[in-house]
């Protein structure tokens, strides 16, 4: 039985009163407790720096030889936050029903509204960081819109939000380094999880450089190491994202949440060939000033410039009035979709849509334009060499975001104690859809806000200073960890890694893709069992594994997509209706909207592991919702 443990007493007033009353750990104790954080983006940066400023040692491991690299740089367009600055009608109340709507009625209200409540917050801290967040003329803090909202929530730093507010998690760490609170393991892999009666206890990992396998104990394990859209090959997310980190410790017993919701992100660069290795994402902040339309016509292959405006098809606009080109991610990728199905498509695929600046530039002008957007457009322009200031840009909706992961309770830890997971790989606040500029929100919660008050009520009900690694359970990995890296080096196959990767990435983009159906799922079930087998048997691993090898960490990360994928389809299989990013075609309204089922499905799916090639046994946690009410949702 999953305990969620959401504290009772009304929604409001939830985690006040959860804070309050929760064990705390005294200073002069908090330097006993060590404390291990597994990644280095947002949540794993912010969670270090809080935790080592409390007084906790904390040592920080992460695959990148900075932990500026980790992926969070990438986020492009923005941050929410209640704050109500443009004075529109914003509330924490309408930040929370708009997430809990966005994600199709599928996550805790708890959850959310924590998430809500403590929004305001980050961006204070972040100011006082020094990040520098875009301002009006008069100095305020400027505000933008982003999909599946009313109002203009979203602070920004241009098109780099990400990597600005990485820069002040980053320093915030660099002086607990400093101070000598907080040591860091660069260009290290997390290969397994210990876990010694039930409760885990640290990790083995690989030095990426040497290749020596090494073990680290602790009282508390955090991971925060992101997503798994590489799962599918093509994705926005940076080559070495992965699922290694959690897909080893849902091995070792930690439940496995919601691994089929998958966010698909409308506006990003189409493929272009077939030998492309990674996708290139447009903010979705583009979508304020851009029109997303299709040319009215099947088969219209004339150059945007020259279709005349009575004969493009405004689709978002025409279909969804109350929010046009800001509807929800899922919405307006499917929608993409549907038009480039029907022939509407443009480009030499076929496979993409226009998203048009001409009537933002004609009303605002270039200037304000380029300076809201300007090393977009600039990036864009490199890539395609199109210069979107006089064309439309050309997007298609890509992998972005998993809104699945490993399952937490309210103080966001595992089923497993001791095991915390924070940021995207968890799966506690979105539900089956993302909201945008949602993800840096939550990682920063969970790292500055949150985490530091749940995981001292776990360690004061711990012994600290539980950290030797010469039991044999660390033995045990260590040597496992070691065989693995043997049995790949050794396999002296002819097909390449990354050719099995992107078989895997066809069959997950085809049949567990932004469509799904039973026929489909079942199919991709026995097709990623095949690709598996055959890895195992004709992969080809080169060099060795006591030096600096990349084709190595690849091959270690592929495998465990390669097993990973299989749950995230039983997931799908399993889950017979339509919400948010799953859509099911047997699940849907008349008019072709994701039909929800929540007599029958109104609930977490977490995944307990039985073996790889077996089928992983569904634990559910019923969602109960008394804030709001259920309803099919309507952006119309």
């Amino acid at each position: 039985m999953l305990d969620s443990k959401i504290p009772k007493g009304p929604l409001k007033d939830k985690w006040t009163q959860h804070k309050n009353s929760i064990k705390l750990v005294n200073p002069a104790n908090k330097r006993k407790y060590h404390i291990i954080v597994v990644g280095t983006g947002l949540a794993g940066s912010s969670a270090a720096a809080t935790l080592a400023e409390l007084g906790y040692n904390v040592r920080v491991f992460c695959i990148q030889d900075s932990p500026r690299r980790a992926h969070s740089v990438a986020a492009q367009g923005g941050i929410n936050a209640a704050k109500n600055y443009p004075n529109d009608g914003d509330s924490i109340q309408r930040l929370f029903y708009d997430t809990i709507k966005g994600g199709d009625f599928r996550s805790r209200e708890a959850n959310v509204y924590r998430l809500a409540e403590v929004s305001n917050s980050i961006i204070d801290q972040c100011v006082a960081q020094g990040v520098p967040f875009a301002r009006e003329y008069s100095g305020y803090l400027d505000n933008r819109s982003f999909g599946g909202a009313q109002v203009s929530r979203t602070f920004y730093a241009r098109g780099q939000t990400g990597q600005q507010l990485l820069l002040g998690a980053y320093s915030a760490l660099s002086k607990e380094v400093g101070k000598g609170a907080v040591k860091i393991y660069p260009r290290t892999e997390m290969l397994d999880l210990i876990v010694i009666d039930g409760v885990a206890r640290g990790i083995v990992t690989r030095n990426l450089l040497t290749g020596a396998i090494e073990s680290h104990a602790a009282d508390a394990v955090v991971l925060a190491t992101g997503g798994y859209s590489n799962a599918f090959y093509l994705s926005t997310n940076a080559k070495a994202c992965n699922v290694t980190a959690i897909w080893r410790a849902h091995k070792k017993g930690a439940y496995f949440a919601n691994p089929c919701y998958t966010q698909i992100h409308p506006t990003c660069i189409p493929v272009h060939g077939e030998y492309q290795s990674k996708l290139t994402l447009m903010s979705e902040s583009l979508r304020n000033d851009g029109r997303v339309w299709v040319p009215k016509k099947s088969g219209d292959r004339r150059r945007a410039n020259d279709i005349p405006e009575d004969e493009r098809d405004y689709y978002l606009e025409e279909k969804y009035p109350s929010f046009g080109n800001l509807v929800p991610r899922d919405l307006a990728s499917r929608n993409a979709k549907e038009q480039c199905d029907q022939g509407k498509g443009v480009g030499a695929t076929g496979q993409a849509v226009y998203l048009d600046f001409a009537e933002a530039i004609g009303r605002l002008g270039k200037d304000v334009i380029k300076e809201r957007y300007g090393n977009l457009f600039d990036m864009y322009q490199k890539i395609t060499d199109v210069d979107p200031y006089k064309e439309p840009m050309m997007i298609y909706p890509a992998l972005h975001y998993t809104m699945g992961g490993l399952w937490v309770d309210y103080h966001l830890m595992s089923n497993l104690p001791g095991l915390f997971v924070i940021g995207e790989a968890n799966f506690s606040d979105h539900g089956a859809n993302r909201l945008g500029a949602s993800a840096l929100m939550q990682g920063l919660a969970d790292g500055y806000f949150i985490l530091p008050y749940t995981i001292a009520d776990y360690l004061a009900g711990c012994p600290a200073g539980r950290v030797e690694t010469d039991l044999d359970e660390f033995r045990t990995a260590e040597k496992q960890a070691e065989e693995k890296t043997e049995k790949l080096l050794n396999i002296n196959g002819k097909r390449t890694v990354d050719s099995f990767h992107r078989e895997l990435g066809k069959v997950l983009w085809e049949y567990c893709g932004m469509a799904r159906n039973e026929k489909g799922l079942k199919a991709a079930l026995g097709r990623v069992g095949e690709v598996r087998g055959e890895f195992w048997e004709n992969a080809i691993v080169p060099g060795a594994g006591n030096d600096l090898n990349q084709s190595l960490e690849y091959a270690g990360r592929v495998a465990d997509f390669l097993e990973f994928s299989e749950c995230m389809v039983h997931d799908a299989l399993s889950r017979r209706e339509s919400c948010g990013g799953h859509f099911r075609e047997e699940s849907q309204t008349q008019e072709g909207e994701a039909l929800r089922k929540d007599k029958d499905f109104a609930y977490v799916a977490a995944w307990e592991f039985k073996g790889v090639g077996e089928n992983p046994i569904l634990h559910k946690e019923d969602l109960k919702f008394e804030e709001v009410e259920l309803s099919q949702r309507s952006y119309k």
